[in-house]
């Protein structure tokens, strides 16, 4: 198994699970017409088939007991339910999130969602396993909850000629990401101690929770929509064009890219998950780039919005460099 050993190949590597983390959702982009709820089912099989790739090749690429396949085979019960139950909170809060980027757009749904999210998952995170400068850590995480609240100003000012439309998204982003920040701190519970999961292995058994989950709760949202359009079939799947299904499992590939990084990182001694997680999160920051600057999400929104979002950005930019150097700045984590 490769784990990265210094600082800046963790890095590297969380830098690319952010960027896995904000860009995935493009592919949703690349089928227009295309139902978030039938767009899923092909995400859900890519994230599982590109964590299997991942696990049989970076993952097994030395023996011993953190070898993909040996990790898996000689792991508690415990610790597989706990990785089994992150990927099916995970799996429904991701489902709130294609629906409020449906209803909102990347550059709100993202800011907002995976936003509390991050604030959620990195106090958890940093209770179970405490390690960088806690100062540096929660003041980027200050400056991060200020870009949150920039953004859904913005687009409450964006969507003036739609308050109830607005309220719902916010509602559903809120919700997304009270969910969102909760599975990583499973996962964290499932990789330390005895019979502990790799992260490889832990990938592939989170790939499998989101997929059993998705299988009732999608099939939920089909048949009752949050956004816009009436109830969904299984029949409306099979009429999907290749492209569109491709688009679907191209982007579970990307977004698996990004998971598989991100729990490796987390290994590394130096980072722990508490960091690992909030940099990957900062996937915030490069979905709302996405959404302003590429698919112009906010274009002829009133000057006060796009003062709001002139605000965001560097809030959000300062916050992640905190969160950044929390690991190799002197003043030792809090015990």
């Amino acid at each position: 198994m490769y784990l990265p050993e210094a600082y800046p190949v963790a890095l590297l590597f969380m830098l690319t699970s952010m960027m896995c983390w904000g860009s995935w959702a493009n592919t949703m982009k690349l089928a227009p017409g295309w139902r978030f709820q039938l767009y899923y089912w092909d995400y859900a099989l890519g994230v599982l088939f590109t964590s299997l790739l991942w696990g049989l090749t970076l993952g097994s690429l030395h023996a011993g007991p953190s070898n993909f396949l040996l990790s898996i085979t000689g792991a508690r019960s415990a610790n597989i339910l706990y990785v089994l139950l992150a990927g099916a909170i995970f799996n429904i809060a991701n489902l709130l999130l294609v629906a409020a980027i449906e209803l909102a757009g990347l550059a709100v749904a993202f800011p907002i969602g995976i936003g509390l999210a991050l604030v959620v998952g990195v106090l958890l995170n940093y209770v179970l396993s405490p390690r960088g400068n806690a100062t540096l850590l929660f003041g980027g995480v200050g400056l991060i909850v200020l870009a949150i609240i920039l953004d859904a100003m913005a687009y409450r000012r964006k969507e003036t000629a739609h308050p109830q439309l607005s309220a719902k998204a916010i509602v559903i982003c809120l919700a997304c990401g009270a969910l969102m920040g909760l599975f990583y701190p499973f996962v964290t519970r499932a990789s330390s101690g005895d019979g502990a999961l790799g992260p490889y292995a832990a990938s592939v058994v989170f790939a499998v929770g989101l997929l059993l989950c998705a299988i009732p709760v999608n099939y939920l949202m089909m048949r009752h929509p949050l956004a816009a359009g009436g109830p969904l079939t299984m029949r409306d799947y099979a009429r999907g064009t290749p492209r569109w299904h491709i688009a679907g499992l191209i982007g579970g590939l990307i977004w698996s890219t990004g998971t598989v990084f991100n729990f490796v990182a987390a290994h590394a001694h130096i980072v722990g998950p508490a960091i690992s997680y909030a940099i990957g999160q900062g996937a915030t920051l490069v979905s709302a780039a996405w959404g302003v600057f590429v698919w112009h999400e906010f274009a002829g929104a009133p000057p006060a919005a796009r003062r709001l979002l002139a605000w965001m950005f560097p809030c959000f930019i300062a916050g992640l460099a905190l969160v950044a150097i929390a690991p190799i700045v002197g003043q030792p984590a809090a015990p």
